[in-house]
């Protein structure tokens, strides 16, 4: 499949004008560092933030005000700043089951369909809580599983709905990224080379592209 890279000198800022072509009314919100550059700019830009619904791709079991929690820094660079209309994953209780129902009553499609999905990319490949060899990445029904981590447990949601949304959006910084964003983007099996959605667009900076990759390139 296709996957579109652009390579960003700023990608906080590239992100958020990505963001803002897309236009998304439904999003999942991805966790982890990267992340917090966009969410810092589009907290700072107008859009119809009362229109839109913003899910999360995973989740540590930890409660919300924990520093490891991807809801913690969501809150504190986007959320507590935009009337959006929020749907944390119940890290605190680790209720995947709850989640989904969620996600069922909200979606009129099956499995749900987001405008956007925000990913990030480890360096063994992994994004949102999906993982090398971990039985998460064959769920082909349930739409949320609970994994288990050396740190903590987590949530996270399944294949099916990443590859239901109109565009999966990845966000990769840093040299130790570049090994696995080239087995990304040369469709490898790692598990984030099994998403699939309509439009898959990878942006990363020069330092995880390395001097030869060819893409778009912006500021």
């Amino acid at each position: 499949m296709s996957r579109e890279l652009v390579v960003a000198e700023d990608l906080g800022a590239v992100a958020s004008r990505l963001f803002l072509e897309i236009a998304p009314r439904t999003v999942a919100l991805a966790g982890g560092r990267t992340p917090a550059a966009l969410y810092r700019h589009l907290a700072a830009v107008p859009y119809p933030w009362g229109q839109t619904d913003l899910f999360f791709g995973d989740e540590r079991c930890v409660p919300p005000s924990h520093a490891d929690s991807n809801y913690c820094m969501a809150a504190e660079t986007l959320l507590a700043h935009v009337p959006a209309r929020v749907h944390p994953m119940p890290g605190g209780t680790c209720d995947a089951t709850a989640y989904e129902t969620e996600l069922r009553a909200f979606f009129a499609t099956e499995p749900p369909g987001m405008d956007l999905v925000l990913l990030g990319l480890g360096a063994d490949g992994h994004t949102a809580s999906l993982f090398p060899g971990d039985a998460a990445l064959e769920e082909g029904e349930r739409l949320v599983v609970r994994v288990a981590r050396p740190d903590h447990a987590r949530l996270t949601l399944t294949l099916p709905v990443l590859n239901a949304a109109s565009v999966a959006l990845f966000l990769v910084s840093g040299a130790e990224k570049a090994q696995a964003l080239a087995a990304l983007l040369g469709g490898e099996d790692i598990p984030a080379a099994r998403v699939a959605a309509a439009r898959v667009v990878v942006v990363a900076d020069r330092a995880a592209v390395g001097q030869s990759a060819d893409g778009d390139h912006l500021g």
